[in-house]
């Protein structure tokens, strides 16, 4: 039975017509992901992708611009009691010379090409969210 709804918040941040992504290991699954994560309690949306980019990367983010907020009912894949609501943004980092990764589950950080025919997100919201980013930019 579903009792939750997880609010998810993510940044794309672009580069050179790449997109940053996050590779970590989650229940013992290997996850290519965008930089972002859970909305907390009293926190905007906008709080929380500037908060988790902060905690994930070490990062502050500006321009700042709505892309894609998931449309369809999922339930989380590591949690059957939750439901999913994902929401993405377009942003640039305000100083690329302080990305680093501060969070120990992220791997590594790579620059992922908008610019390829497969789409390479295991997870289905995120799949969607480079879809529609690449319709945006290409």
């Amino acid at each position: 039975m579903i009792d939750k709804i997880n609010v998810r918040v993510y940044a794309m941040i672009l580069k050179n017509g790449k997109v940053l992504v996050l590779h970590e290991e989650y229940v013992g699954e290997q996850l290519m992901k965008f930089p972002g994560g859970g909305l907390e309690l009293g926190e905007s949306v906008l709080e929380c992708v500037q908060r988790e980019l902060e905690e994930e990367l070490n990062i502050k983010v500006k321009n700042i611009q709505h892309l894609y907020t998931q449309e369809d009912f999922l339930v989380s894949k590591f949690r059957n009691n939750e439901q999913l609501l994902s929401i993405y943004y377009l942003a640039e980092m305000v100083d690329e010379n302080e990305l680093l990764i501060l969070d120990p589950c992220i791997e590594k950080i790579e620059w992922v090409s908008l610019n390829t025919e497969e789409n390479p997100f295991p997870l289905p919201i995120d799949k969607v969210a480079f879809d529609v980013l690449k319709k945006r930019i290409l």
